[in-house]
């Protein structure tokens, strides 16, 4: 599957039209050019603000003040502790709400009956702000872990269970059709052609909710907290120390980025055939 890869990157088109053709590939090394360049023309448009002097250093210090902070960070501050236990928060959250929230997800989209049973109460919890939930789970869990893991786990649970329905949903009605035909029982139908047919779109449906569980972790860690990087931010911004406060966004930026690509080297490793 490697080398068909290979090949269709080598039969990529090459005029500027056929770039930007829908969907068509293009070389391996223009799109690393390309995902690298945005990455620089942020960084070209921060210098020119911060080093051209139109911006006061206080509401947005140079790329260098902000390197210089992160460095003091983990040299003075402990940093290191802080990026640990938001991603033991994250990640934790973000596992339990796969745990639970997949196979409900698969049992609402595949079964009419449990489709009506729970998808009005989860749409409708769904709406509710995760940080509204605070003094209810400080109340409820106290201030430790626990308390920032349930609301990662609001934040993303409900997302999931429902995309994850529809993409039991979008099965073709006529692969399980065929099995039947074919003698397959109910049970045979489910486990062996539409939940293989389901876990690209599942494995893709997680990628994007990991995503939205590390935006929650600065409201997770916004009270009672000592640790964590929201906990870093918070703290910066009370004595105005604004290039930790972009240091920190910048490491969750960077953390997120990090298990995104980890979510596309599965998918990649799982589903080669899919395009």
């Amino acid at each position: 599957m490697k080398g068909n890869k290979e090949k269709e990157w080598e039969r990529a088109p090459r005029g500027l039209e056929d770039f930007l053709s829908p969907r068509e590939p293009i070389p391996k090394r223009l799109y690393l050019v390309l995902a690298l360049s945005s990455f620089a023309f942020f960084l070209l448009v921060w210098s020119v603000l911060t080093y051209g002097g139109f911006v006061d250093p206080l509401f947005l210090p140079s790329p260098g003040r902000v390197f210089r902070a992160g460095v003091d960070l983990f040299v003075e501050l402990e940093f290191t502790t802080d990026i640990l236990s938001s991603v033991y928060r994250v990640m934790s959250g973000f596992i339990v709400a796969a745990l639970i929230g997949v196979p409900l997800g698969l049992f609402m989209g595949t079964f009419k009956v449990a489709e009506a049973l729970t998808e009005p109460v989860i749409g409708f919890i769904r709406y509710m702000p995760a940080s509204a939930f605070i003094p209810l789970f400080i109340l409820w869990l106290g201030i430790g872990d626990i308390e920032k893991i349930a609301i990662i786990f609001v934040g993303s649970f409900f997302q999931l269970v429902l995309m994850v329905a529809v993409v039991a949903k979008n099965v073709q009605k006529e692969m399980l059709e065929t099995a039947y035909t074919l003698g397959a029982r109910r049970f045979q139908v489910i486990w062996k052609v539409l939940l293989p047919a389901s876990l690209p779109g599942i494995v893709d449906t997680l990628r994007i909710i990991v995503g939205w569980a590390w935006t929650y972790i600065i409201v997770a860690e916004l009270v009672a907290s000592a640790s964590g990087i929201g906990y870093m931010i918070i703290s910066s911004q009370r004595m105005l120390r604004t290039g930790n406060i972009i240091f920190g966004i910048l490491t969750i930026g960077m953390l997120g980025l990090l298990t995104d690509y980890f979510f596309k080297w599965l998918y990649d490793r799982l589903f080669p055939w899919v395009e």
